[in-house]
């Protein structure tokens, strides 16, 4: 019996084996896949595509907000001195060229005006009786020479009557005749000396005299120095750094004020070295400014700068580029300068000298990279709302 119950069937093993492998699949869970290893294939790839548009993308749509809206600012100063008795102009005022900013107190430079006419008027007097002389000078001339003629008549017939009849005339005679003749000369002599120094004083009896012209000249920046009194507007701008009021005395060539031009107004893009090796002057722009956010805005490439300042010295006077400091070096970068198209009132009312700007250049036809240079500026002039 017992040799009996310890046999088995091999059929009946394999079948319990089966069932136990079956029972064993219901209760494992299948083998799930590793996510991460999806997740850093994702990454890996992604990262790839953004290294390749950036290496393409740093050539032929070169990007940066390194850029800066510049102008021209022109200091308001005085030509003449005087006490301010008239302000027409505020704080971020908008003026026209020609537009009176200040007024300087007019009397002294009236005064200077009427002196100055004055002394025309008595030049003029001056030069006159200056022509009144050289006149006079002339007549004494005149006469001398009629002395010199009758005394040289004179001579002529005592020297005919000693050759004739030596004894005819006495030696003091003969005396008289002479010394009459070398009188008359001298005084032609000295009336002529007095004549040229007569037309030297007077010179040009017109308006040519130099006297008359020194006197002219004098009203004539007598008048200037008048008129330099009313300070205006050289161009078309707006009032900045403006705290003075009336009564203030302004000094010749001292600032009053300072005028933003509006007669050309430009953005400096600070772009790396490499970003210029497809660019030219004219390629396309867009630029995108925080104060209009979701705003694209057109230009085109100005110049390119050919030099900047590498260390502290101001010879030559190149421009100096502020570079980032990190663990790598920064690339050189150098100063691009783009011409605005947008002319309208609503633009010019948001530009602001020394606002930073972002800026794409569009070096060619690349449809691809133009197109994601697009999209990429109007996504940073979104962001423009959170900065």
């Amino acid at each position: 019996m017992a040799t009996e119950n310890n046999d088995t069937n091999p059929s009946e093993e394999s079948i319990e084996t089966e069932n136990i492998e079956e029972i064993n699949k219901k209760v494992t869970p299948p083998e799930k896949k590793n996510p991460i290893k999806s997740i850093t294939r994702i990454v890996l790839l992604i990262s790839l595509l953004f290294f390749v548009w950036y290496l393409f993308s740093e050539r032929h749509t070169p990007y940066t907000d390194q850029a800066r809206i510049k102008g021209l600012v022109t200091p308001i100063t005085s030509r003449v001195s005087g006490n301010i008795i008239d302000i027409r102009i505020q704080l971020h005022s908008k003026v026209k060229t020609g537009d009176t900013l200040f007024q300087i107190d007019r009397s002294p430079y009236e005064i200077a005006v009427l002196k100055a006419e004055a002394n025309i008027d008595n030049t003029t007097q001056s030069v006159a009786a200056s022509t009144s002389s050289v006149k006079s000078a002339a007549g004494r001339l005149g006469v001398a020479k009629a002395q010199l003629d009758r005394a040289q008549r004179n001579w002529n017939r005592v020297e005919k009557v000693m050759r004739e009849n030596a004894g005819a005339l006495s030696e003091n005679d003969k005396d008289q005749s002479e010394t009459a003749l070398l009188t008359a000369t001298e005084q032609v002599a000295s009336a002529e000396a007095n004549l040229d120094r007569a037309k030297q004083s007077l010179g040009d009896s017109g308006p040519d005299n130099p006297k008359i012209r020194a006197a002219i000249k004098d009203l004539e920046k007598a008048q200037l120095d008048l008129a330099f009194t009313t300070i205006i507007a050289p161009t078309d701008g707006v009032i900045e750094s403006f705290d003075i009021d009336l009564g203030y005395y302004a000094s010749t060539g001292q600032p009053l004020t300072t005028l933003i031009s509006n007669s050309d107004v430009w953005i400096q893009a600070d772009l790396k070295e490499n970003n210029l090796s497809l660019m030219n002057v004219g390629d396309p722009v867009k630029f995108i400014l925080d104060i209009a956010p979701g705003k694209v805005y057109e230009g085109t490439v100005r110049s390119l700068g050919f030099g900047v300042s590498t260390d502290n010295s101001s010879k030559g006077g190149l421009p100096s580029i502020s570079s980032k400091n990190g663990w790598l070096r920064d690339p050189q970068r150098f100063p691009v300068i783009i011409s605005l198209e947008n002319a309208n009132t609503d633009f010019q009312n948001k530009i602001r000298l020394g606002g930073q700007v972002d800026v794409v250049v569009y070096t060619g036809d690349n449809g691809l990279l133009n197109a994601l240079a697009s999209f990429r500026i109007k996504f940073n002039s979104w962001l423009s709302y959170v900065r």
